[in-house]
């Protein structure tokens, strides 16, 4: 009877062998090997010669040989080209339309001598005219107004705001100023009972707009009706709409020229201080004949009537802006050239209304 090694029955396994699965012998049977011997595998040289001839060893990597590199073989890097810090500078064939301000100054010249005929035209030749004209600017304004509150996700009825308009402007014409508060309580109070047909989702917002929409626009504009009722009333409306452009006019002149300290430049960079001195300077050389030759009023008032309408005009063109950026706009809309929408054009008008109606009922009462 063969007996096991001890190596063989641990079950272990020598180096050039083979484990086999252990099988126990059959009582009479000799038993089998566990471990049957393999092959020996052929042994390769850790070096051998160049393949280009040199001598040297030369280590193996898997099936082939790889040279290694030498300190004397040159390392060949791919030539890189710098790049030129210079900017070839590519000729100006046409020159930038807008200047400084950023409009195209040719073209808001234009519109603007336009606007102002127009204005003049029907305040001078039939005072109801100048009303059409006012009712109509401020319809496309409401309209400008309401559709760039949706870029905030603002949505105010515009049904009740345009016949709040109507209203408004209408009341203001054939009852003064009574009627200017009655036509805005309504218009709100319209907006308000109409919204709720488009159910409690962001009633609040767009409730709150609306009423702003009706603040803002059609009733700050029942100032310049109030303006022309009395029977110097055209004067009066020419007296501030006068006022108000000499406060465009002469900020942006001021500004261009000599403007470096900005006023706001989280809301609108391009105006300055020195614009706004300009503006105040200009008001003042505007206002002051008007008031003093054409509504007989005190020259000290033509300077206070001035330097209020550049704050109130200032004030509201920055107003406007805030809301832009706000909205993530640029312009209110596009109607006309070089100046954005109608509403680009009544963010000073505006305000500057109320301010004009206020100080002209005491420099030059009716």
């Amino acid at each position: 009877m063969t007996i096991p090694s001890a190596a063989n029955s641990r079950g272990t396994s020598g180096p050039g062998t083979e484990p086999l699965a252990r099988q126990d012998p059959r009582p009479g049977e000799p038993a089998e090997p566990l471990e049957r011997p393999l092959p020996p595998r052929p042994q390769r040289p850790a070096w051998s010669e160049r393949p280009d001839g040199d001598t040297g060893p030369v280590p193996i990597v898997g099936d082939r040989p790889s040279p290694p590199l030498r300190a004397a073989d040159p390392v060949q890097v791919p030539a890189v080209v710098p790049l030129s810090t210079e900017v070839e500078e590519l000729p100006i064939t046409e020159k930038p339309v807008g200047g400084r301000a950023g409009r195209d100054l040719r073209a808001a010249v234009g519109v603007g001598v336009g606007l102002v005929a127009v204005v003049l035209a029907s305040l001078f030749i039939w005072r109801p005219a100048f009303l059409a004209v006012l009712v109509v600017a401020m319809l496309v304004a409401v309209v400008e107004l309401t559709r760039a509150m949706s870029a905030g996700r603002f949505s105010p009825p515009m049904v009740p705001l345009l016949v709040g308009t109507l209203v408004i402007e209408g009341l203001a014409w054939t009852r003064g100023s009574t009627g200017l508060v009655v036509g805005f309580l309504l218009t709100a109070l319209a907006v308000l009972l109409w919204r709720l047909g488009h159910g409690p989702a962001g009633y609040l917002k767009d409730a709150a707009v609306g009423v702003l929409v009706a603040l803002y626009v059609p009733f700050l504009a029942g100032f310049a009706v109030l303006l022309l009722l009395p029977d110097d009333g055209a004067v009066r409306v020419l007296a501030f709409i006068a006022t108000v452009i000499a406060s465009d006019v002469g900020g942006y002149a001021a500004g261009v020229l000599i403007g470096k300290h900005p006023m706001a430049p989280t809301i609108s960079p391009k105006k300055s201080w020195e614009g706004f001195a300009g503006s105040v300077a200009t008001c003042m050389l505007v206002a002051t004949p008007i008031i003093v030759l054409a509504l007989d009023g005190p020259w000290w008032g033509g300077l206070i009537f001035g330097a209020a309408i550049a704050a109130t005009a200032t004030v509201g063109d920055l107003g406007e802006s805030l809301i832009k950026r706000d909205l993530g706009i640029k312009d209110m809309g596009d109607l006309l050239p070089g100046h954005g929408g109608i509403m680009d054009r009544l963010d000073s008008l505006l305000p500057s209304a109320a301010v004009a109606y206020l100080l002209l009922s005491v420099f030059a009462p009716v």
